[in-house]
């Protein structure tokens, strides 16, 4: 089942993906956020029966636009933990990203002038809960995931080693492009790729993930108590702008798209201003 954030006449309304040009409302929930919160979210949206909704003209919000937390996790691909010049390490790195950061994931990304310096994508794979998870088991966590999504990490490199703190490079207001889809039957092992302006930056596999979504629940909510609605961010993958020689960067106007085969692409155009 894939679900969705739809903006309809000044609101925004859950909806049901029924194939790929044709939705259905899920009456009585303004967002995914708000479904969510029903512990009977699945059964709801499989019985929903509003209004049909054409998806090649619909106008996309953030997937689930309200987390309470977004939890991200740096340096969890093989690859980029490579390319970083690092180790692998042997507990996630966990930092946070705020919703005031999530944007539609075909809306423009508008960049203040003086963060515009150093602006890089990151390819991720979102976790979105479906159930309040407290000392998860991996082996239970499955059971706690709502479903999967497409992020665009975007990141001020230059604002994220300011310090040794990352967050202040990672969370500027409507940044990050995120959905279209909250699937509920991915499976790991397919392809994630970041185009610039057409070009391929990022190409690798989701199961080169060091942490997988299943042991990332587990560790989290060992730390904090995970709500329906939560987002795990999982990490990047290799090939991003800051690791490249010489480093490359987004410029103004440029289109970054990241994609996941069997989840679909996010696509955002830059705007300094």
């Amino acid at each position: 089942m894939r679900l969705a954030t739809l903006r309809r006449d000044g609101r925004t309304a859950a909806v049901r993906a029924d194939d790929d040009t044709s939705a259905t409302v899920i009456d009585g929930y303004a967002d995914l956020s708000e479904l969510l919160a029903n512990p009977d979210w699945r059964a709801v949206a499989d019985a929903a029966d509003g209004d049909r909704v054409d998806l090649r003209s619909a106008d996309f919000a953030p997937v689930v636009p309200r987390p309470e937390k977004i939890v991200c996790v740096g340096l969890n691909y093989r690859t980029h933990i490579r390319e970083m010049g690092r180790d692998l390490p042997e507990y996630p790195t966990l930092f946070a990203k705020f919703a005031e950061a999530l944007t539609g994931p075909y809306d423009d990304v508008i960049v203040p002038d003086y963060a515009a310096d150093e602006l890089d994508w990151e390819a991720e794979l979102a976790v979105i809960i479906g159930a309040r998870a407290t000392r998860v088991t991996a082996g239970d966590a499955a059971g706690y995931i709502a479903g999967y999504s497409v992020i665009n990490d975007y990141t001020m490199r230059d604002y994220q080693y300011r310090t040794l703190q990352w967050d202040q490079g990672k969370t500027f207001d409507r940044t990050s492009g995120f959905g279209p889809y909250l699937d509920t039957d991915y499976r790991l092992g397919t392809r994630i790729e970041t185009r610039l302006e057409g070009e391929v930056m990022q190409s690798a596999s989701t199961d080169d993930l060091v942490f997988g979504p299943e042991e990332l629940v587990e560790y989290i909510s060992h730390i904090v108590t995970l709500q329906p609605g939560d987002v795990i961010i999982t990490g990047t993958t290799g090939g991003v702008g800051h690791a490249r020689k010489p480093a490359r960067y987004i410029r103004d106007g440029e289109v970054v798209e990241v994609s996941i085969e069997g989840l679909g692409s996010v696509r955002n155009r830059t705007i300094v201003a």
